[in-house]
């Protein structure tokens, strides 16, 4: 490896405003694209019909279990190269890259066989009944038994990741979007040798991309120098390594699946008012996640550049890290948030021409416009303590956040006051900004904490 590589992987000495534009900037460009890949997925399942996109839409949090587990393995996994890389340990860092890919594939494993036994009961806890259903399934059956694609591009992306390489998950997800827009449409409506598939059609473009995006990252990764495998020997189960993947990566996979369960949570009260209802909020997170595509990025540096500089015991930069990432994120959320609450109706029209759609998904971009920023002080304490390896917080208050406090709001005011769905947007907006605030408070608390110990023991 060239000394400008090694250079360029090093996240502990250069400028943080620097490091975090080199991790930042691509992760941002490359969720937009995925973002895209999602918006073009919803807007031809509305081609179809409004029950084939409110499935979709239900299908969001089921999906969501698949992504969170993945993504929580390859989070809790860039933890700990990433220090390991801080700490000048490629040995120890290789070690973990080749045992996380193991560590995965026995967990996709076991997710394809909860998937396919579990899913139809979830989607009828959900509401979903009869050909509902039967479109629901259509849709996720496919991907849960292909999952191990998905958990692959998330754990390739890891050993990269770990190393501050955000570029080339940023070109996966270009390429994967850039194909999308054929592959949904031929897989829809069939053509050229395939049969029409509808909403299952979606599915399998998705499965056939992924494959695509795993090879490629699979590319990138054996050239890091990460994947040694030593004739398959690496692969044979480290306990050790398997428990320390497990610490990390099952808090930050059962964070993202406090996001899921906060999912299931909001369609159970939203499918009470109808599959319109459904249908807007699956529409609405699509835009939602269009807008947040810098909170994602900056999420990410945090992560990554906190993990390396804990392996390097510079707890100095940890923190400018933690306000910097905060100050960029009020500088690109707060201007973003304006067209939302201006245009929210003109947004909705380009998805859907369902007048009840459109306006139950208006209704929640208005107050959605005033919470976004809450997210960024969310998710980037959550990330900063990640990378202290100090996972467990984030799951408190993902649950919390998701599930609790949701439950309780959501009853109370749906179901025993009587007030209409505007209720339940004007919840989120409490919930989210209550726990930026607890998150933001721990945050700073436990980097005093870390500073005043490696004070006194210099002092020592």
């Amino acid at each position: 490896m060239s000394n400008a590589a090694i250079d360029k992987t090093d996240l502990t000495t250069r400028p943080i405003p620097e490091v975090i534009r080199q991790v930042a900037v691509p992760s941002s460009v490359g969720f937009f694209f995925n973002t895209m890949f999602n918006v073009a997925d919803t807007w031809w399942a509305g081609r179809i019909d409004t029950h084939a996109q409110a499935a979709l839409a239900l299908s969001l949090p089921v999906y969501f279990i698949i992504t969170a587990l993945a993504g929580g393995i390859g989070t809790g996994s860039t933890a700990l190269m990433g220090s390991a890389l801080g700490a000048r340990d490629r040995d120890k860092a290789a070690l973990v890259a080749v045992q996380m890919l193991g560590f995965g594939l026995l967990s996709s494993l076991a997710l394809a066989a909860f998937g396919l036994i579990f899913s139809p009961a979830i989607f009828s806890w959900l509401g979903a009944n009869g050909e509902y259903l039967d479109i629901c399934l259509s849709y996720m059956n496919p991907i849960f038994a292909c999952n191990v694609v998905t958990m692959s591009v998330f754990l390739f992306n890891a050993v990269l990741q770990s190393q501050g390489d955000t570029k080339s998950m940023r070109n996966t997800l270009i390429l994967m979007a850039s194909l999308n827009v054929i592959l949904d449409p031929w897989f829809i409506y069939g053509g050229f040798g395939l049969p029409a598939m509808g909403l299952a059609g979606v599915a399998w473009a998705t499965i056939v991309l992924q494959g695509i995006g795993a090879v490629y990252l699979l590319i990138k990764t054996r050239r890091t120098g990460l994947l040694r495998t030593d004739k398959g020997r690496n692969f044979i189960p480290h306990m050790k390594i398997y428990g320390e993947i497990a610490h990390q990566g099952f808090p930050a996979a059962l964070n993202s699946m406090t996001v899921a369960l906060g999912f299931f949570v909001i369609f159970r009260y939203v499918s009470e008012f109808g599959p319109e209802a459904s249908a807007a909020y699956g529409i609405a997170t699509r835009i939602d996640q269009v807008v947040l595509m810098p909170c994602i990025g900056l999420s990410i540096a945090a992560l990554t550049i906190t993990a390396q500089n804990y392996g390097a015991g510079k707890i100095d930069r940890i923190r400018e890290n933690f306000r910097k990432n905060l100050l960029y994120g009020a500088y690109l959320l707060v201007p973003l948030s304006v067209p939302i609450l201006l245009f929210a109706g003109p947004l909705m029209r380009i998805f859907t021409q369902d007048p009840a759609v459109i306006a139950v998904g208006a209704g929640y971009l208005h107050i959605d416009a005033f919470t976004l920023y809450g997210y960024v002080a969310i998710f980037v304490p959550t990330s900063i303590l990640q990378g202290m390896k100090r996972p467990m917080f984030a799951i408190w208050l993902g649950l919390a956040r998701q599930v609790v406090l949701p439950f309780v709001l959501f009853t109370l005011l749906t179901q025993v006051l009587g007030y209409p769905i505007t209720a339940l947007w004007v919840a989120i907006f409490v919930i989210v900004w209550i726990s930026a605030a607890v998150a933001l408070w721990f945050a700073r608390k436990t980097i005093h904490k870390m500073e005043a110990e490696q004070a006194e023991k210099h002092a020592d």
